[in-house]
């Protein structure tokens, strides 16, 4: 059995952001040698998840305002409090929330080399706590 695993940067550029990284994924697959086994997809992040589904501007609007529906930013937190341990007020609770209900991984087939997903299946890296530097790690496991 092999295993590869390999990471990437990216920088978001609101405090909700949707990224497709299909291609990348897919690239990583096809570089890594390996034709049977399974890729796994994870953010580094704990506001922030990955997101599997059709890549549609609307669909995208949709997911963020009902996101937004379910944890707005104006509730009342218990995280919204001075944090020692960081040195600052935790005001991110919302992004908190938001990652747990949509998870902060994915994982995929793969088949002759390739990424087996669902025909309108996109990899999306999601960002709900603004603009900043993250880390997606890709690990391809098999034969």
């Amino acid at each position: 059995m092999k295993m590869k695993l390999d990471s990437f940067e990216l920088r978001t550029k609101n405090e909700f952001d949707m990224i497709n990284i299909t291609e990348r994924v897919h690239k990583f697959v096809e570089e890594s040698g390996i034709e049977e086994g399974m890729v796994y997809v994870m953010t580094a992040h704990t506001t922030t998840s990955i997101i599997v589904n059709e890549s549609l501007p609307c669909l995208e609007t949709d997911i963020e305002e009902k996101l937004e529906e379910m944890v707005p930013k104006d509730a009342q937190y218990a995280h919204n409090h001075f944090l020692p341990s960081y040195g600052a007020t935790g005001g991110n609770c919302p992004g908190h929330l938001k990652s747990m209900l949509c998870n902060y991984f994915a994982y995929f087939p793969v088949k002759e080399g390739k990424v087996v997903r669902g025909r309108a299946q996109e990899i999306y890296f999601a960002e709900f706590d603004g603009i900043q530097d993250r880390t997606v790690y890709m690990q391809v496991v098999g034969e």
